[in-house]
């Protein structure tokens, strides 16, 4: 356990079909990572496709945008942000452990990001 402040931004409801959706928590995951919070990205549900190489790639936030959603997962990544794939994603996106981009830090399962929730002090904000 360490004595810096912890954020947990969970990606459950954001469906990456549309853009304008993901915008909100990449932002709010480099910026408190620049603030020197931990902060961690598990992606879930629709949002778990994300982790996924080929599909950030070719999604943006605002359609006329030259930055694509992975350049906003780069950014937060490279400000701190661990990201995190929830372990039955693989089954419901078709993929492997080893089709995840390299910004993913690995798989994560449900009862242990729950008791990470709910065991510790961190903050958590739900998308």
């Amino acid at each position: 356990m360490t004595d810096r402040r912890r954020l947990i931004v969970l990606l459950v409801n954001t469906d990456p079909r549309h853009g304008a959706e993901l915008g909100a928590p990449l932002h709010h995951a480099a910026v408190a990572a620049a603030m020197d919070y931990d902060v961690d990205v598990i992606c879930t549900a629709a949002a778990g496709a994300l982790m996924k190489k080929g599909v950030a790639e070719t999604l943006r936030i605002k359609p006329d945008s030259p930055k694509t959603v992975l350049d906003f997962i780069r950014n937060a990544h490279e400000a701190g942000a661990r990201f995190l794939c929830c372990s039955a994603n693989l089954d419901l996106h078709g993929m492997t452990e080893a089709d995840m981009i390299p910004e993913c830090a690995g798989l994560v399962g449900t009862a242990t990001f729950m008791a990470e929730i709910m065991e510790t002090d961190a903050r958590v904000l739900t998308y």
